[in-house]
């Protein structure tokens, strides 16, 4: 089955003719993304040289899809909005509440229970508004939006971070809260600021260990968590044609770890075979009748540092693996030097669980190279020496992998095959040891590796590699352990070496599934009704924000001053968590949980001002606001990066946190904060945020004048009665400065 044939069919019969029409009004040579992004204008009308990280562009997407934690409020949002079915194709994937425990045949059960609500919910919403859904187990979201809906030259939004996976079929795909995912299915523009492009050109082809998630771990290396916030980072070159459409989505998928808005390569031959092999006939030969439009044009190619805005060579034939972290997906290291970091931080050497899967590298060929390595454990005489966790991707891939032999060569050598789900890479693992806080170290092949996102335990180094690096090391359990180099003692004492890893692309016999976990809505929703227990913990009406009274924000308490990293899940915490995604009063509990103080050193541990004691963050704003006080909260630099959660935007909102005032917002959430009619804000002068005490209150004034490009004023009234005043910068226009004078986006489609 085609999903949405008919749109596909009418998006290519007029693709060519629009950027056709944009490349005659702009009169130039074009890049991929720039040819996608024109013709995806909400209004052509509207069209002219947009000026890339300055001006904000009203688009048209093609589709949306959603993840099950995710999906609940951005559900919820789209029932206020009135209407009666989804303007675009849209999709809920349940992947995220499945906790990985003992295994597949034992969670999964555990977890349809469990969610019960929650899975009720959102199938009787999807029922009703005419949005497909996927039953858990069915797989990845962006796994399975690359088996089934991603199409070469398209425009997707999907409320998780890693939606740029589609990039691996050439799809501009773009992470973002839920509120941004309602404009889309309600049909409205959906506004972006137009991104910088960096131009990443790939030369050569890849050999021996290395595989391409080595190419964004060495990419997010040069270019750390926030070098590409507010650009698309788009693949050229001859070295792309050399990668699988699967190894090309998991180099995109990782893009977000950089901040890039998305990534995307150009159609090739190499996805043209994985539309085929998915079932795509129809969709591979309409984009391969459009192959000029779904590539950049021969002028770029020929000169990209004058149509990018940043370009980066990396050549393919002389990569090496790289392993990244740990607490950081960007502190990137090539094996051949790894073992010399781990002995000169001290990191626990002993690797104690290797971990395959995640939307970053769950796909056949991922299992299959790493089941060539587990085939050898056997044959060389070697014993697992670390334990091993396997998560596929689909329903699909799992149900190919088990009639190919894989299961079982995992199985063989003591893997535990986890849910169709991403479990432990977003918090989702019931991990088992001796001592929960001990020291440790594991290697995955994940995207995100902060402190304690994987088990909860601030102590537990995670590393990040590629399934075969984390399979080799898994076997050697030492992360001192180079496959390339090193050898092995085996049973009998000799010493052994790895070959490199081997794998199919795609599967010889074709894929095979027996049931993938599509549900289809209701022909006519009108009459479903949509039940949400008034005394149920899990699921909660949203209740619009109140509008801005029209006045300054004066003397708000500082709440907290945070102190380094500050990720969406230091704000709001997934792992058990997650179970409160549809209810806005007791997730806020969780609220910048993570975050350190900057003043005591300590988490969850602020000072309030009523009482002249400390306790939990949202324990004090909760006081504030039953004495109707506002506060802000004052950051470091790219505050929220890491998932797309508008919950860390909605939960301090709900607490009447109306200003959150940093260095620097990753994109993701600051579009998140302003959609939920919260200011951000920047330093204009990032030294100032030493002048930020405990005990301040703190002004920000000029909000009757608040216009786009006009700087705020910020005045610090200290303890001792002395001031500090500096500016704050914002980047908000016209529309957004309405957004926060209604109190949020969705109040102005209200109206």
């Amino acid at each position: 089955m085609v999903y949405d044939i008919e749109m596909m069919r009418t998006f290519y019969a007029s693709y060519a003719m629009r950027v056709d029409a944009v490349q005659r009004k702009l009169g130039k040579a074009m890049t991929l993304a720039e040819k996608i992004l024109y013709a995806h204008l909400y209004d052509e009308k509207t069209l002219y040289a947009f000026r890339r990280g300055e001006d904000y562009v009203n688009f048209r997407p093609d589709r949306v899809a959603m993840q099950d934690a995710t999906a609940q409020m951005a559900l919820l949002q789209f029932m206020n909005s009135g209407q009666q079915r989804v303007a675009v194709p849209s999709t809920v994937h349940c992947d995220h509440l499945i906790q990985a425990y003992k295994g597949a045949s034992a969670d999964l059960p555990v977890a349809q229970e469990t969610n019960k609500e929650v899975y009720g919910f959102l199938k009787s919403v999807a029922s009703k508004y005419n949005i497909g859904f996927w039953k858990p187990g069915a797989g990845i979201i962006h796994q399975v939006v690359l088996e089934n809906y991603a199409f070469p030259g398209g425009m997707m939004v999907g409320t998780d971070s890693h939606t740029p996976n589609a990039g691996g079929l050439g799809m501009i795909a773009i992470g973002v809260g839920g509120a941004d995912a309602v404009d889309v299915m309600t049909g409205m523009e959906w506004e972006l600021k137009m991104p910088k492009l960096i131009g990443v050109h790939l030369k050569g082809s890849l050999n021996g260990w290395a595989s391409p998630k080595d190419v964004i771990l060495k990419l997010a290396g040069l270019l750390t968590v926030k070098g590409a916030t507010n650009a698309i980072i788009e693949y050229f070159g001859e070295g792309t044609a050399s990668l699988s459409a699967t190894g090309k989505a998991t180099i995109c998928n990782m893009g977000a770890e950089v901040g890039a808005t998305t990534s995307i390569f150009p159609y090739d031959a190499e996805m043209e075979k994985y539309l085929c092999a998915t079932g795509r006939e129809e969709v591979a030969k309409m984009a391969s009748e459009n192959a000029s439009c779904l590539r950049a044009d021969k002028e770029v190619e020929a000169a990209p540092h004058l149509y990018y805005d940043w370009v980066i060579e990396i050549d393919l034939s002389a990569l090496e693996p790289y392993i990244n972290g740990p607490f950081t997906p960007d502190a990137a290291c090539p094996i051949s030097e790894f073992a010399e970091k781990v002995k000169q931080n001290g990191y626990p050497q002993k690797m104690e669980v290797g971990l395959i899967g995640s939307c970053t590298n769950s796909s056949y060929q991922d299992l299959s190279r790493a089941a060539s390595l587990a085939r050898q454990v056997k044959a060389k005489g070697l014993k697992m020496a670390a334990g091993l966790i396997i998560n596929p991707g689909s329903e699909q891939v799992y149900c190919t992998a088990r009639r190919d032999g894989m299961i079982a060569d995992f199985e063989a050598v003591g893997g535990v095959i986890m849910t169709n789900a991403c479990g432990p890479c977003i918090g989702q693992w019931k991990r088992v040891t001796d001592d929960p806080m001990r020291a440790n170290s594991i290697v995955t092949s994940f995207n995100r590796n902060f402190a304690k996102r994987a088990d909860g335990n601030p102590n537990t180094h995670a590393f990040v590699a590629s399934p075969e690096v984390a399979m080799a090391l898994a076997i050697a359990g030492d992360l001192c352990f180079n496959p390339l180099t090193d050898t092995l003692t085996n049973e009998q004492g000799e010493q052994v070496r790895l070959d490199a890893p081997v794998g199919d692309t795609l599967p010889e016999k074709g894929f095979t599934v027996d049931d993938n976990g599509y549900v289809a809505p209701a022909a006519d929703g009108k009459d479903i009704e949509v039940s949400i227990a008034s005394d149920s913990a899990r699921l909660q009406r949203l209740a619009p924000f109140a509008p801005w009274d029209g006045k300054d924000l004066e003397q708000m308490p500082l709440l907290i001053k945070t102190q380094g990293k500050c990720t969406t899940d230091h704000i709001s915490m997934a792992g058990p968590w997650l179970r409160f995604r549809g209810h806005l009063e007791n997730i806020s509990d969780n609220m910048l949980m993570g975050a350190v103080n900057a003043f005591n050193g300590k988490t969850n541990c602020v000072w309030n001002r009523l009482t002249g004691e400390y306790d939990a963050v949202s324990a004090v704003a909760k006081q504030y606001k039953a004495k109707a006080i506002p506060s802000i909260v004052v950051a470091e630099e790219n505050y929220g990066e890491g998932s797309s959660r508008e919950h860390a935007a909605m939960e301090p909102r709900f607490l009447n946190v109306r200003v959150i005032l940093a260095k620097s917002f990753a994109r993701i959430h600051e579009t998140n904060l302003k959609k939920q009619g919260m200011l951000a804000l920047t330093f204009a002068d990032k030294s100032d945020y030493d002048k930020i005490q405990e005990h301040d209150c703190i002004s920000v004034c000029g909000l009757d004048h608040f216009a786009p490009g006009k700087p705020l004023q910020v005045v610090v009234m200290h303890e001792d009665g002395t001031e500090d005043t500096f500016l704050a910068l914002h980047t908000y226009n016209e529309m957004q400065i309405g957004w926060f004078k209604a109190g949020c986006a969705l109040n102005t489609f209200r109206k």
